[in-house]
């Protein structure tokens, strides 16, 4: 499973643990939320979760039983803009770059390798440390842009489908994340354990997810919120069209 997909299932894990509540009112602005229930506290964690336009999100963990250690870093936005990167471990990274209608790549040598073992080294050697720039719609790179869109895990969130099989749901004691004070909230389901870790003060937002199962294991941390995506792109010299690359010439863009 490559990093962004592992991603999106740590999301639809927290969106499982949000999705608990079978109903009532959700809990008004001025409660304290470290006293309130695990479904209450699932609940305003999602609320806030859903309502913000951008956000840092960090992933880190293993899948599958290799154990394969793999990474997510990205700052990203409701309107499909991001920065960040992906490292898949032994199978190689490669940094993200998205505005608008545009998308620009950059695999290291051992991405090219591991995922175009016919010609990756020819197009390793033809990029020379510069970035691949195509458009976002390009069906050969959806996996990549998909990511990059905060409603993505939104959607996740939303509409999950798990959240009917939802297994036992725990409040544990108050604690801290990065120094910040949280509660966390469990989901238990047969071997696998996933926590959300829920902040107590300004916005209940969730600030961390850990996942722990034999096919998965891994943290993802949330930041930024509403923070906007940085606006900066590889300049002209930085890329190199993907049709010039597919073509096996330089044509800088």
């Amino acid at each position: 499973m490559s990093g962004h997909r592992w991603a999106a299932r740590a999301a639809a894990g927290a969106a499982a643990v949000a999705l608990t509540v079978t109903g009532g009112a959700v809990a008004q602005a001025d409660d304290d939320i470290a006293s309130l229930g695990a479904e209450q506290i699932a609940d305003r964690s999602r609320e806030a979760l859903l309502g913000v336009s951008s956000l840092h999100l960090s992933a880190r963990g293993s899948v599958g039983g290799s154990g394969e250690r793999m990474s997510i870093d990205l700052t990203l936005d409701r309107e499909g803009n991001c920065a960040g990167g992906v490292d898949t471990g032994e199978d190689g990274s490669v940094e993200i770059v998205k505005r608008a209608d545009d998308v620009w790549l950059k695999p290291d040598k051992a991405f090219w390798e591991t995922h175009v073992p016919i010609g990756g080294s020819t197009f390793d050697a033809i990029l020379d440390g510069r970035y691949m720039k195509a458009k976002a719609d390009d069906p050969r790179l959806l996996t990549v842009t998909e990511v990059c869109d905060l409603d993505t895990f939104r959607e996740l969130l939303a509409d999950n489908p798990d959240a009917a099989d939802r297994g036992t749901l725990t409040k544990g004691a108050e604690t801290e994340v990065n120094g910040a004070p949280v509660v966390p909230v469990t989901r238990a389901q047969g071997d696998e354990r996933l926590t959300v870790y829920v902040a107590t003060e300004g916005e209940p937002y969730p600030v961390r997810i850990t996942a722990d199962g034999p096919d998965e294991k891994g943290t993802v941390d949330f930041s930024g919120f509403d923070r906007p995506v940085p606006d900066t792109t590889p300049s002209a010299d930085e890329t190199v069209d993907v049709t010039a690359l597919l073509g096996r010439s330089v044509k800088p863009v």
